[in-house]
């Protein structure tokens, strides 16, 4: 049945939305700030190198198991309470990382602001739908949307400066003020309901404990599976765990009264069609971000606030394509909206698979405009295949499942990613020796050894002592050869999904609500 129409919106509930969105931006944005900057925690805490990754791992997890709890949550607090406590915790657990002295301690308090932070984002995309009419929804969808994607853009930036000007505490400690701030706001504006405490009294905790056990073992298993290899006994073992406690936690729920997230959104073609969308847009949209610092730092050798200044290329295509987004998604829309977006999301992925050792700005700078510019048609027109035609009782847990298939789809893709890196560089590095020792020019001329340098070589093996010399650049080259690989592969990946695009068509259960629904 169509979603209900609601009373236009005010300048309280806009204010109050404003602050759920602030919200959300911080809790997106201290994932990147802090992982530009962990060399630096590390070394403060005196951490091994083999365990640091877990300061972003541990944070990871807990946001993963809390995003799709957003729905039962919301039902038991209301959507008020919700935001104002998660936001409290993850205020209070930002101080606590910040005043952590041991690795044990940062991990802890980081837990504690992954599961606060992981709420946030699900809320606010379904408070979209809760709180504004159609007629508003592509607008809140476009301030929520252009927050979300712009934090991972500006993250290297603002971790990098603060990283350089201060110390590390204050990657934590920006979030006080803003935090406290945008409490007060969402306590005193946004609308005032009664919480359902039977909801605490039918509280499935089987499944709970079923999903937090099924979303961390796949999360660890990801993370292991690029350097410990995808048939290691741990990899294969918490894959097992993940499917056999996921699908407990799936068999139950289906049979629940009151269950802790409801799946029957999934029966809906649209809805699960804008989850695929949602899961490739994961793999691509968390892929670029990661892949362009690992080629900046380890070929380029810039710096964390080089990077970033480098990759604000694309928060500002962004930026400027955000109002042509809304206007489309209201005049041609989301069908023709999403195959235009991913269609040019991964025209962008593709053109930087022809990457070369000495790419820098200037021939990042189109393929990041491509992308900037698709993002919002690859988000906004999604969300509304995905949400906007549902009941309003099904939008909480159905926007939470609907983000977490975006972080699962990021996750999955840079398990991949890593996957390539770790397996391919050191193939492309042999056959790149192997070029040279045939005297390819065009080898040399990739890796960006001089033609004079390669013509005073004699013919046949290279000489151990200019081997030597070269081993920095050929180990670079074949870095990037190994990147371009996992960039083509993300492309191909994101282009994939338009296959699904044009199934995404009004069913009798999702009539439009607006005259031009029907021609999505």
């Amino acid at each position: 049945m169509p979603a209900p129409e609601r009373p236009t919106a005010g300048l309280a509930t806009w204010a109050g939305f404003a602050a759920m969105c602030i919200g959300m931006f911080m809790a997106i944005l201290d994932v990147q700030i802090v992982a530009t900057s962990l060399p630096e925690i590390q070394r403060a805490l005196g951490i091994a190198p083999d365990r640091m990754s877990w300061v972003q791992t541990a944070y990871l997890i807990a946001e993963v198991i809390a995003i799709p709890l957003t729905g039962a949550l919301t039902r038991i607090l209301t959507m008020r309470w919700l935001f104002v406590t998660a936001t409290s915790i993850f205020t209070l657990a930002s101080a606590g990382c910040a005043a952590s002295d041991s690795f044990g301690s940062l991990v802890a308090w980081r837990v504690l602001q992954g599961f606060a932070g992981g709420t946030l984002i699900p809320a606010v995309f379904a408070a979209v739908f809760l709180l504004f009419p159609p007629a508003r929804q592509g607008l809140a969808t476009t301030l929520a949307g252009v927050l979300a994607v712009l934090a991972p853009t500006v993250g290297p930036v603002v971790g990098g400066w603060i990283t350089e000007t201060y110390s590390w505490h204050w990657l934590f400690l920006i979030n006080l003020a803003p935090g406290g701030v945008v409490v007060l706001l969402g306590a005193a504006l946004l609308p005032r309901e009664r919480p359902q405490a039977e909801g605490v009294r039918s509280f499935d905790l089987v499944s709970l404990v079923l999903l937090a056990v099924s979303l961390a073992s796949l999360e660890i298993a990801l993370k292991e599976a690029p350097g410990r290899g995808w048939t290691s006994g741990l990899v294969l073992s918490l894959l097992a765990l993940w499917l056999t406690a996921g699908s407990g936690f799936v068999m139950r729920s289906l049979r629940a009264v009151h269950p802790v997230v409801d799946l029957t959104s999934f029966a809906d073609r649209r809805f699960a069609l804008g989850c695929i969308l949602s899961f490739v847009l994961g793999i691509g949209l968390f892929g670029s971000v990661y892949l362009m610092p690992v080629f900046l730092s380890f070929v380029r050798g810039h710096n964390p606030l080089e990077i970033g200044t480098i990759m604000l290329v694309t928060g500002v295509a962004q930026l400027l394509t955000a109002p042509l987004a809304v206007a489309g998604e209201q005049r041609i829309g989301a069908r023709l909206l999403t195959g235009f977006g991913f269609a040019l999301f991964g025209a962008g992925l593709g053109l930087s698979a022809f990457q070369t050792p000495a790419t820098d700005y200037e021939g990042m700078f189109w393929p990041q405009v491509l992308r900037g510019v698709a993002i919002m048609f690859c988000l906004l027109p999604p969300t509304r295949l995905a949400l906007g035609h549902l009941a309003e009782a099904q939008v909480p847990d159905a926007s939470g499942l609907f983000n977490l298939m975006r972080n699962l789809g990021g996750a999955i893709g840079l398990a991949l990613i890593d996957t390539v890196i770790y397996s391919r560089s050191d193939g492309h590095a042999a056959s790149l020796r192997q070029q040279l020792e045939a005297g390819s020019v065009e080898a040399a001329r990739f890796i960006g050894i001089p033609e004079q340098m390669m013509a005073s070589l004699p013919p046949g093996p290279v000489p151990a002592q200019a081997m030597a010399m070269l081993a920095p650049m050929l180990e670079k080259a074949a870095l990037t050869q190994a990147i371009n690989e996992a960039w083509a592969m993300i492309a191909l990946l994101t282009l994939a999904a338009l296959a699904g695009v044009p199934f995404a068509r009004p069913g009798t259960r999702d009539r439009p609500t607006r005259p031009h629904d029907a021609i999505r």
